[in-house]
């Protein structure tokens, strides 16, 4: 299979790449299955309604979320109509939503997509993401019912995320991070055939601070004091993610690369 995941869509300009450019990334590099994590979509904080059906209208066969997964209020009633958005799986346990799911690609095959939220350097204490994560991934072995399983490991800390990634190495195709809105350079298929990759960055505008307008993070850098709200910066974003190829037969990965299209980072495609 051939699957792409996008990291955090962050505001208008995220939306706006997404809405132009995923049918044609899955035309072009004959995608089976794409994930998106919509997290920032709307105004910076959160995912509505209306911004999770433009994504899933842009081509996205799944969407997650994650610390802000409820910010906007009408995601509390949207996720429990609509099954192709997924919540974290250790949110808390009174929250809507499923935090796993098997979805039916585009050939046809099955695929879990899973989220968890890191525990390090987060502000809301979250439960444990492996003990959380641990049943889920028994249940859905690779080469059953799951060709292929995409786990978002949602949180601050690299090292949080690559212990998630040794922890899946095996039992899942792709564990990529997400979270801090800065793609890094370490996609790799981990010994036990896992693909990794420690942050996909975000789909957004990157002449910003980390997605954001740059005035007002830098006013309150230099002076410690805010004067206005932050607001998602808005000129032309760029793609950032992972693309990973799996055997059909295992459900493990045999190629990986990560992916950045338009905008202002160097473009890397398959």
């Amino acid at each position: 299979m051939k699957i792409m995941f996008l990291g955090d869509v962050m505001g208008r300009a995220g939306r706006r790449a997404i809405s132009e450019n995923l049918p044609r990334l899955r035309s072009a590099w004959k995608l089976d299955f794409i994930v998106v994590n919509g997290e920032n979509a709307t105004s910076g904080m959160g995912l509505s309604g209306a911004h999770a059906k433009t994504i899933l209208e842009a081509g996205a066969d799944c969407v997650t979320l994650g610390d802000h997964a409820f910010d906007q209020r009408d995601m509390l009633q949207f996720i429990e109509a609509e099954p192709r958005v997924i919540r974290p799986l250790n949110f808390s346990k009174t929250s809507p939503g499923k935090g796993a799911r098997l979805f039916t690609a585009k050939n046809g095959r099955k695929v879990l997509v899973a989220q968890v939220l890191g525990q390090v350097f987060m502000k809301r204490p979250f439960d444990d993401p492996f003990s959380a994560l641990e049943p889920v991934l028994k249940t859905h072995p690779l080469g059953g019912q799951a060709a292929a399983a995409v786990i978002d490991v949602h949180c601050e800390a690299t090292s949080e995320k690559m212990a998630m990634g040794h922890f899946c190495d095996g039992r899942a195709s792709l564990v990529v991070g997400t979270h801090t809105h800065v793609p890094t350079a370490d996609a790799m298929v981990l010994p036990g055939g896992t693909g990794y990759l420690t942050d996909a960055g975000m789909c957004g505008d990157y002449n910003s601070v980390i997605g954001m307008d740059k005035a007002e993070p830098m006013r309150r850098f230099i002076t410690g004091m805010p004067k206005e709200r932050f607001t998602p910066a808005a000129g032309e974003a760029t793609l950032s993610g992972v693309y990973v190829e799996t055997d059909d037969r295992t459900g493990k990965a045999s190629r990986i690369v990560a992916i950045r299209d338009g905008g202002a980072l160097q473009a890397a495609a398959p």
